[in-house]
């Protein structure tokens, strides 16, 4: 039997109480019978003739009856059932953080390279009704790819990311949410655009600009965001013990989650943390479970209806076999 959601017409449950009184008036019919049967009959015989009846098989069939009676109410109410549907129209654009940063090997065999596995992991995982795109972003951002159906070219795409300077979040969402614009105008039919969502990866703080809050800033970018009903699901990649190299010095390269948390609240979506490749697949594998399904009622009136109807007939031929009367 499917875990009930609700009921489209409840109001069919009343008759519950029908079948209540029913059952009561059955219970209290085999009472009165028996009062009257000891009242009037010669104790002598009926003991000889009720050791011969049926005992508690002769209440089977109406037992059976109520239960269908039960089972068929509970089907005209119209109850439903929560099911995992895939989507068929989404958007999401991967956004992916590749400063120099992302070079540290504090994750092997580094940031970058275990973010680009893990993306063509979850690129593959996602259901085919998914529109994804990808973007990279350094001290500027790209969109390497619009969204699309084709795995193989986001995935080729992902191959092709190279390191660069600095950290533009701020770009990097902002031409995320352009293209997710401009592709929402492109399919939007009749129902609007698909709903869409940004995934944010990025391992560090932002440098360019240096205020989060500025016009081009992480932060603005994710209230306006917030504004255009798409939601930043961040991941958090790498440990507080990261350091690349730069002109011979090691430079420590802290991941910033306050930062990413922040953008994740801002925009209404989800912050996620990631401090090693694994923890980055279960995060994807997550997101994908998230992103590629939509949670929907349908009627689940079919298993009550069979249920109540097979309920019925056994009473019925019980009935009319065994005890060659109908309850």
């Amino acid at each position: 039997m499917p875990v009930l959601g609700g009921f489209t017409s409840p109001w069919w449950l009343l008759l519950l109480v029908v079948v209540a009184a029913l059952v009561a008036g059955y219970v209290w019919a085999l009472r009165r019978r028996r009062r009257e049967a000891l009242r009037f009959s010669n104790m002598e015989v009926l003991d000889r003739v009720a050791a011969k009846r049926q005992g508690w098989s002769k209440h089977v069939p109406p037992a059976l009856l109520a239960v269908a009676l039960l089972l068929l109410t509970v089907a005209l109410s119209g109850p439903t059932a929560e099911q995992r549907i895939p989507r068929n129209r989404a958007t999401v654009m991967l956004t992916i953080d590749v400063s120099l940063s992302m070079k540290a090997r504090d994750v092997e065999p580094n940031r970058l390279e275990a973010a680009k596995a893990a993306a063509k992991e979850f690129a593959d995982e996602l259901t085919p009704g998914i529109n994804l795109g990808l973007v990279s972003f350094a001290g500027t951002a790209t969109v390497l790819v619009m969204p699309t159906t084709d795995r193989a070219s986001v995935k080729q795409a992902i191959d092709g990311m190279k390191l660069a300077e600095a950290t533009a979040t701020g770009d990097g969402i902002n031409a995320a949410m352009s293209a997710i614009d401009s592709f929402g105008k492109m399919v939007g039919g009749p129902a609007g655009a698909p709903p869409a969502r940004i995934v944010l990866m990025a391992d560090g703080g932002q440098t360019i600009p240096r205020d989060l809050e500025a016009p081009r800033g992480a932060y603005t970018k994710a209230e306006e965001a917030k504004r255009a009903g798409i939601p930043i699901s961040t991941i958090s990649f790498g440990t507080r013990h990261g350091s690349i190299e730069i002109e011979g010095e090691q430079e420590w390269v802290e991941v910033d989650d306050e930062a990413m948390r922040e953008i994740a609240e801002l925009s209404g979506g989800e912050f996620h943390k990631a401090a090693s490749a694994e923890q980055l697949r279960e995060v994807y594998d997550t997101l994908g479970e998230q992103i590629g399904y939509e949670i929907k009622r349908t009627d689940a009136s079919k298993p009550w209806l069979v249920l109540g109807t097979l309920s019925a007939i056994v009473a019925a031929a019980i009935s009319m076999f065994f005890g060659r009367r109908l309850p």
